[in-house]
């Protein structure tokens, strides 16, 4: 990425829009924004976002409409040393998508092996308790990567996209104190 894009991304970044293409034409949107325009994902299939979605506003409520799927999708399209995604500071290595997909993937399976049903059909109180025995490493039969870790991954993801803006840190009664002030609200 050369200097002058690295610092509009990163000028994006600090105000809460990310670039998306739309039609073969690069946008700024928020993750919110592109989910409401119904942007196309790249990276992730639709049932991967899905699940990703439905997991997100079980463990921030608000992630699916603050655009979790489209947050994630956006930044696996990154090269990986400029992606937002906790799983960068992570011991994971790129491609980052094989580890969504995977950990996605195990939760889909663990949900119909368990319940007969995707997880997003389950009703509120079996997502929560599907998401804390995830959390606990006790759902059993799991395939995928290791459950504590697709837990504290895909929570840092919701919670990023939830509570990481300045009306986030609003909603939370939190001063937003950071080292540069955005030009502008996200």
């Amino acid at each position: 990425m050369v200097d002058v894009a690295r610092r509009a991304f990163m000028q994006g970044a600090g105000i809460g829009v990310l670039a998306f293409t739309i039609d073969g034409v690069e946008v700024m949107l928020t993750a919110a924004q592109a989910r409401a325009q119904g942007v196309p994902l790249r990276m992730l299939k639709p049932e991967e976002a899905q699940t990703l979605e439905a997991v997100g506003e079980t463990l921030a409520i608000g992630a699916r409409q603050a655009g979790i799927a489209h947050f994630v999708d956006q930044q696996l399209g990154l090269p990986p040393p400029y992606a937002l995604l906790t799983i960068r500071v992570s011991e994971l290595r790129p491609p980052y998508v094989n580890f969504y997909r995977a950990a996605l993937g195990g939760i889909e399976r663990a949900s119909q092996a368990q319940h007969g049903r995707t997880y997003g059909e389950l009703d509120e109180a079996a997502q929560r308790d599907f998401v804390t025995r995830l959390r606990q490493g006790k759902l059993e039969g799991w395939q995928g990567p290791s459950q504590s870790t697709v837990y504290g991954m895909l929570r840092n993801d919701a919670i990023d996209v939830v509570y990481g803006t300045v009306e986030g840190f609003a909603r939370l009664s939190v001063p937003y104190m950071p080292h540069i002030l955005p030009q502008r609200s996200w």
